[in-house]
């Protein structure tokens, strides 16, 4: 199935999964045990001051002669430092979140490196593929973190329908079947971020990971439309508190003040109480800490058996 897949072979991987790029969360540990089970891994850059950031980079080489990338997110303050950091140490592959990757494909397409910009609309591929991204990730709105409007159910199809570079498939994917149905949509790849947060080599506080894995199907609420950023966390006081600012109309200001910081204490501090536990719906299907290596194999050894049980239901 995945022979002559066009994002095996334009990321040199084994699999065509990238590990989503996790502010706090995908540091050089997990995308080294990521890239070495046969995936792409990613550093977050997020607010990382520079060196820190090159510190990861060589921290991941270091662990893995394969290859891994760097996500940007082009909100932050630190995003041009980040976008110099990559440059100077050509890492490989680069994804963008939060922002027009326009700049980024600019500085670094002429040095070899793959730009992939995370997108939500189809404008935003097309505008994408225009200034000269090798490919998308399509995320829907089941996906933790930021989101977007629209479900990966429709996104990934119009996408795929729209542009000619590969598309690759996030949000609501933690299984065999995911994988099978962001193939079937019209995807070449898979992105997978609440799954991998579990990775035994994530090192995530352990209360974070208990939250996912405790979670069930309606665990998951949307804040912060108001401030044009919705994020999905897992429901905790804090969700309350940001639902009952935005009831009573609170100013766009008090409502991302009130976000501020929250995402470390919950990965970092483990306050799964008034942090931001960040994770998509998929943190339902999510039930136990396992190794990189054994997620992925898990998400590419039963999609055979799956196509051999959809292709019965066709014939019958």
């Amino acid at each position: 199935m995945f022979s002559n897949n066009r994002i095996k072979k334009l990321l040199g991987v084994e699999y065509p999964v990238l590990q989503g790029g996790m502010a706090w969360v995908a540091d050089a540990d997990l995308a080294a045990a990521v890239s070495n089970g046969g995936g792409l891994g990613l550093i977050a850059a997020g607010s990382m001051p520079p060196d820190v950031l090159e510190q990861q980079i060589l921290k991941a080489r270091s662990l893995t002669d394969k290859p891994f990338g760097v996500n940007i997110m082009l909100l932050s303050p630190t995003a041009d430092d980040a976008l110099e950091v990559v440059a100077r140490n050509r890492v490989p592959i680069v994804t963008t979140g939060a922002g027009a990757p326009g700049r980024v494909i600019d500085r670094l397409k002429p040095l070899g490196i793959i730009v992939i910009p995370v997108i939500a609309s189809v404008a935003q591929a097309k505008r994408s593929e225009r200034q000269g991204a090798d490919a998308v990730v399509a995320e829907g709105m089941e996906a933790g973190g930021h989101i977007g409007e629209i479900t990966t159910m429709v996104l990934v199809p119009l996408i795929a329908d729209a542009i000619r570079i590969p598309v690759i498939a996030a949000g609501g994917i933690a299984d065999a079947r995911g994988v099978i149905a962001a193939f079937s949509l019209g995807a070449e790849g898979i992105q997978v971020g609440t799954r991998f947060v579990c990775a035994s080599e994530s090192n995530v506080h352990k209360a974070y990971k208990d939250e996912i894995i405790k979670a069930r199907d309606r665990s998951t609420v949307v804040t912060g439309a108001p401030t044009g950023h919705p994020v999905r966390c897992i429901r905790n006081r804090l969700t309350k508190e940001f639902e009952r600012l935005e009831k009573i109309g609170a100013a766009v200001e008090e409502i991302e003040e009130l976000g501020t910081g929250k995402l470390r204490a919950a990965v970092v501090d483990g306050d799964v109480d008034f942090g931001s536990v960040m994770a998509g719906q998929s943190a339902a299907m999510v039930d136990r800490i396992q190794p990189a290596r054994e997620i992925i194999r898990e998400l590419f050894q039963g999609t055979e058996g799956i196509l051999d049980i959809i292709n019965r239901n066709l014939s019958d």
